[in-house]
């Protein structure tokens, strides 16, 4: 049935409902189904039901969880073959190291490119795609005979692969669960923490009655199973035609330089700027300074954060550990994080913590920085349990935290774009830090001093977030105080101050908007 109101009828009743409602800020309130433009028919968009909170998205939880089990927590496993392979192919500690930092590189700097196929094919097809490559990935390393070959293999096929599987599986999760959202992702964060605890363990039992090649033909057979996940991530609204672009930004660019009747090589340039404005976030970097301090802290700490689970193993190894009770170490860190992590989401959710997750973060990363330098002790197996116990609490703080202090600085309409631009800058770090300790491996002959760099790396980068937010918020409080010698009014000023029932509303940057009124 077509609406047949007139815009001047649907402005009075926008202003009704408005006085009706609460003062709520202009973003969050509902739209008219009239604009400017004039009636239109609800499309059959309009009529999706809410997401379930439930029934068949419990199954896609649960795959959820073993995607981010078979794809984040795998490159840590890489150091259980290290060994082998350097004897294998000849190669020294930075060699062999490229292989887990390019999977991770790859992994996190897929975002784009994930982000496209998910729009044209969906979360369910994407995931499927992604686990056909890790597999096929895995499965071609076994028969490499070189380690350049193993580069492109279980570096790029093998991480593309996981960055086409974990992201689309995240994103579908929030279409399934709205009220239980913080409890979905909270539950499905654990997978990470599973995954840690398991697969070293398999991968060495993998490697003592296989071998490398063996173990990696039969790593590429688990990893199909996201396959299988991807399976059961049907849409939630199954009878839906594919949604209709978001009207944005990048819309309006490519419609004002279509109609001016540019060539064919103009409209590729506006797709292409038009692509990047809505998967990247370059205007937010340069307008938001929180988003600015905190996406090059997060990149600087990607440097130190990872590499001490790669090069764990190899260290107890060498100072006369079994490999089998190496593993365990990481197994332990995994059983940590699948314990802490809840907790840990719901400790950050404390009234005492509210408005300070910035620095609940920092201090998270200092701590993980500083269970580096227990290392630095020795090679017992106890001195490195209590270095697991510290770098495991720490990192499940991290791991609550991240998402988290991201979606307080940035619009949730362009959270998706922000967290884009910060995967790529950090695949850049994730990518040289691995090299880089198995250079200072190879000039050192010691493995203490990759976790004293780590130190270092995180320390920097916990103490440049939390002094650059606090001089930040102190420099606003200023600019916000009123002076102290102010002028008095005149007498036909009129004030038309804040009243007691308005609120402060936080928009994007520095802006405050108080809403007096609707």
């Amino acid at each position: 049935m077509v609406d047949r109101r007139t815009p001047e009828m649907c402005e009075k009743e926008a202003e009704s409902r408005a006085s009706e409602g609460p003062p709520w800020p202009a973003r969050f309130r509902s739209t008219s189904s009239c604009s400017s433009e004039g009636a239109r028919a609800p499309s059959p968009a309009d009529k999706q039901p809410a997401a379930p909170d439930g029934g068949w998205g419990w199954v896609v939880l649960l795959a959820t969880i073993l995607v981010l089990a078979l794809t984040l927590a795998f490159p840590s496993c890489i150091g259980i073959f290290y060994t082998d392979l350097q004897s294998q192919f000849h190669a020294n500690n930075s060699e062999t190291s490229w292989v887990p930092s390019i999977m991770t590189a790859v992994l996190h700097a897929g975002g784009p490119l994930c982000s496209v196929l998910v729009e044209h094919y969906g979360c369910r097809v994407t995931v499927m795609l992604g686990g056909l490559l890790s597999g096929i990935g895995m499965a071609t390393s076994s028969f490499t005979q070189s380690i350049g070959q193993l580069y492109i293999t279980a570096g790029v096929i093998t991480g593309l692969g996981f960055c086409l599987s974990f992201q689309p599986a995240i994103a579908i999760l929030g279409h399934y669960f709205v009220r239980r959202r913080a409890f979905a992702n909270s539950l499905a964060s654990t997978g990470t923490a599973i995954g840690l605890s398991t697969l070293p363990l398999f991968a060495h039992f993998l490697l003592t009655h296989m071998g490398w090649r063996g173990s990696f033909l039969i790593l590429g057979a688990v990893l199909l199973n996201c396959c299988v996940c991807g399976a059961v991530m049907r849409p939630v609204h199954q009878g839906s035609k594919k949604p209709n672009r978001t009207r944005g930004q990048p819309d309006k660019i490519e419609n004002e330089l279509s109609s001016t009747g540019h060539h064919r090589a103009s409209g590729k340039l506006a797709a292409f700027l038009a692509a990047l404005q809505k998967h990247m976030a370059f205007d937010l970097f340069c307008s938001n300074k929180r988003y600015q301090i905190y996406s090059i802290g997060v990149t600087w700490m990607m440097l130190g954060f990872v590499v001490p689970l790669l090069y764990l193993v190899p260290y107890a190894t060498s100072h006369g550990m079994e490999q089998k009770r190496a593993a365990l170490l990481l197994s332990i860190l995994g059983l940590i994080n699948i314990f802490m992590r809840p907790l840990a989401g719901i400790i950050s959710e404390l009234h005492c913590f509210s408005g300070k997750h910035i620095y609940l973060f920092s201090g998270a990363v200092l701590v993980n920085g500083l269970s580096n330098c227990i290392c630095g002790i020795g090679a017992s197996f106890s001195v490195l349990l209590a270095f697991v116990g510290v770098y495991a609490l720490s990192m499940s703080f991290i791991g609550s935290l991240l998402f988290q202090v991201l979606m307080e600085i940035v619009e949730m309409p362009r959270f998706p774009s922000a967290l884009g631009l910060i995967t790529i800058m950090e695949s850049v770090t994730l990518l040289i830090g691995p090299p880089l300790g198995g250079l200072l491996v190879d000039s050192t002959q010691e493995y203490k001093y990759v976790f004293y760099a780590c130190c270092c790396a995180m320390v920097s980068s916990a103490l440049f977030m939390g002094v650059a937010f606090y001089l930040l918020e102190r420099d606003e409080r200023k600019t916000m105080d009123p002076p102290k010698h102010a002028a008095p009014l005149s007498l036909d000023c009129q004030y038309t101050g804040i009243t007691p029932g308005s609120r402060a509303v936080q928009r994007s940057g520095s802006e405050t908007e108080y809403i007096t009124s609707v």
